[in-house]
């Protein structure tokens, strides 16, 4: 057929091959679908988190276990693997250990070319996984617990979404959520034209692009989600271990299909993924004075010294945002499930995949000022000073400011020692001012890309853009209708494109050229030059192109893998745990009230083991049992669930002796009776070797309070 179809190109010769894979045999049989989650939770304490760069924001305990959630395609020619994982990002050498780990199973069935493995962005998991040494610089370098987490997560739900592939039927729809997120970089996007800007109603986007999996039996397999928000409603306070908005929309959804099945059980599986979320804040209130409350400066300063310009909402603190925003997704994305309005996808599974070196790239950008087409290229990669200053959902640290286009002899001084930029550097970085010279500082390791995963899956008249990056709305908006110009030539058929954000490689921001000129956190973050997206736009429609010629391309140049080099792990291991005086492991220090009712937070404290002892994984350091009618003790919640949270503490650093408080919210739709609180934990012995231990609280009851005799009868 592939011969025929050449055969048949001309000036609209995609077209013909289009409608021939449509006509094709294995185009008129169902899908074949795979679906599966695994526990993806790292260290829950001593692990400084990713994504606010913040060195005191170490973990010391749990709010949301995170998962990784994957999703098989297969055409019966071709197979396609989509995974969203609970995590900042995901880099080179985490999607390479999982291709190797899979290739001892599976052999050749899973490669680089056809796995699409894509982090939400939570900020509050731990790091010390993506090896790139700026990125482990606030860690405390690399973190093998960490790594091994999001690595053995990954695999074990491409190995269960193996052995669960079925024949089934793919839909997608879209819907609106217009109350979930604002942009927290306005002056940048208004840069953009204003011709462009007036065909969209928000300078965000509002749409949930959702595709729904349905086995052959009819039976519910899975949803994935793409909505455009930033997981930052926990923000850089937070010292638990959460997936943030987006995984409690996950987690929202996946108990609604599954009956209230036990968080990260059962057989539907919900993934609410990243896309275009560059500039897009769930802090819908906006920034304002930490202290005074009053409005930031157009830098989003404050005039106090040490007052900080945060956004926030829309909760009264930040679990409180962080369960009005999922909600807000979930009920979406729920009304477009039970809709009946989806369109089902038909046609051929295709899969493209290339590196590519991204300075030495060149594309051909129209320039608005000039009327004239100039060749454009990629830069060594660089960070601005605006870097430095964060953003609203977490301000950085000294004076730096966004907006900043001019550099300071002081802190270019300091930039020298680790690399000085060349001329061509500063020229073709500007008007962004060079804070760090990431792409030429070689020790002791690479410290950010040059060389990125580009990636493309088209699933009939879908397709979805693996992107290593963050693109902001209007970058976002721009390539997909740059790719879906490419489909409109090939088929008459409306297409969806869908930005995977954050896939296979991380290297920062994309904004557009006209939003780099701003140089908000954004644009300094742009690391490849002002015409990054302009490389993107031309390299994403080739992909586009050799996909629907089913056509080989090259496969790039090989990303450097750092696994195997000296890495930095400044770390320390837990060296023993020893109880308290007089005490054992898992003996209560403080037992709940006898009796309690629904809407009260219970609160118990037992002496533990430090948690990096052993992640738990696919179990729990807590559970809320109540008592059955036979006696027999069930479990009705776990550490996984939105009710419960536990804080790990270390009481004596030289004795080595811990406590762990947990507290369970009792919901109100709670079924009255006796419950108990069991704590499970591991020991490290003074003398070597890592022990289990366990603990139970007292029973106590739950029920529904007295009536208040008083205020009854005397109002």
């Amino acid at each position: 057929m592939d011969t025929l179809a050449q055969s048949l190109l001309g000036t609209r010769g995609l077209s013909a091959l289009w409608l021939l894979l449509l006509l094709s045999p294995a185009v008129l049989a169902s899908y074949s679908i795979g679906i599966g989650r695994a526990d993806s939770t790292g260290p829950t304490a001593d692990i400084v988190f990713m994504g606010y760069a913040k060195m005191e924001q170490k973990g010391n305990g749990l709010h949301l276990r995170t998962f990784a959630r994957a999703f098989i395609i297969d055409d019966g020619t071709e197979r396609f693997v989509f995974v969203s994982v609970d995590n900042a990002m995901i880099g080179n050498d985490i999607r390479q250990e999982v291709l190797r780990k899979l290739k001892i199973q599976f052999g050749d069935m899973y490669t680089e070319n056809n796995v699409m493995i894509s982090g939400t962005h939570t900020h509050s998991a731990p790091g010390g996984f993506m090896l790139d040494m700026l990125f482990d610089l606030t860690t405390f370098g690399f973190v093998r617990e960490s790594f091994d987490a999001v690595v053995n997560g990954i695999t074990n739900s491409i190995q269960r979404a193996h052995n669960a592939v079925m024949p089934g039927r793919i839909f997608i729809i879209h819907g609106k959520v217009l109350d979930a997120n604002i942009n927290r970089s306005p002056q940048a996007y208004l840069n953009n034209p204003k011709s462009e800007r007036e065909k969209y109603k928000y300078d965000v986007d509002k749409t949930l692009t959702q595709m729904q999996f349905i086995g052959a039996d009819d039976k519910p397999l899975g949803v994935i989600n793409w909505f455009a928000v930033h997981p930052t409603s926990m923000n850089n306070t937070n010292r638990l271990v959460s997936s943030d908005n987006v995984g409690y929309a996950s987690i929202l959804f996946e108990k609604t299909m599954n009956n209230n099945a036990m968080v990260g059980k059962g057989r539907f599986v919900a993934a609410f993924a990243s896309t275009n979320l560059g500039d897009v804040s769930p802090n819908t209130r906006g920034p304002k004075c930490e202290f005074s409350g009053q409005n930031c400066s157009d830098q989003y300063t404050c005039p106090g010294k040490k007052e900080m310009c945060f956004a926030s909402g829309p909760g009264k603190d930040m679990f409180d945002s962080t369960s009005i925003i999922a909600h807000r997704i979930y009920q979406e994305s729920m009304r477009l499930w039970q809709s009946n309005e989806a369109m089902e996808v038909i046609g051929p599974v295709r899969v493209v995949h290339q590196y590519i070196n991204m300075p030495e790239q060149s594309a051909e950008f129209y320039n608005e000022t000039t009327k004239k087409v100039e060749e454009v290229h990629g830069c060594i990669p660089a960070m601005g000073y605006s870097f430095a200053a964060g953003t609203t959902d977490g301000p950085g640290s000294f004076a730096f400011e966004q907006g900043t286009t001019t550099s300071n002899p002081l802190w270019n001084t300091v930039r020298n020692f680790l690399a000085t930029p060349t001329k061509d550097d500063i020229r073709c970085q500007s008007p962004k001012p060079i804070l760090l010279t990431t792409g030429r500082i070689k020790l002791p390791y690479q410290w950010q890309p040059k060389i990125v995963s580009t990636q493309v899956a088209i699933i009939g008249n879908v397709v979805i853009a693996g992107v290593p990056g963050e693109f902001t709305t209007m970058s976002g908006r721009r390539l997909r209708e740059s790719i879906r110009k490419v489909m409109s030539d090939a088929s008459d058929d409306e297409t969806s494109v869908i930005i995977a954000g954050l896939c296979n490689t991380y290297s920062d921001y994309i904004t557009t050229p006209e939003e780099y000129q701003i140089q908000r956190y954004e644009g300094a973050s742009t690391i490849y030059g002002p015409h990054t997206l302009t490389i993107y736009l031309k390299q994403y429609q080739e992909l586009v192109k050799a996909a629907i010629q089913n056509k080989p391309i090259s496969p790039g140049p090989p990303a450097p893998e750092l696994l195997q080099s000296n890495l930095i792990i400044l770390v320390p291991p837990v060296l023993y745990d020893t109880p308290r005086w007089r005490r054992n492991f898992g003996d209560v220090i403080q037992q709940p009230q006898k009796v309690a009712s629904p809407g009260d937070t219970i609160i118990v404290i037992f002496v533990a083991g430090h948690p990096r002892n052993n992640l738990m994984t696919e179990s729990t350091f807590l559970t809320v049992e109540r008592l059955g009618d036979d006696e027999v003790w069930i479990p009705i919640a776990t550490d996984a669930d939105w009710e419960t949270k536990f804080q790990w503490k270390r009481t004596s650093v030289i004795l080595g002796s811990s406590q762990m408080t947990i507290t369970w919210k009792i919901p109100q739709d709670i079924k009255l009776g006796e419950y108990r609180i069991r704590h499970n934990g591991y020991y490290r012995y003074v003398l070597g070797g890592v022990y289990p231990y366990y603990g139970v609280t007292n029973h106590f009851q739950v029920k529904v309070p007295a009536p208040n005799i008083r205020q009854r009868y005397y109002g």
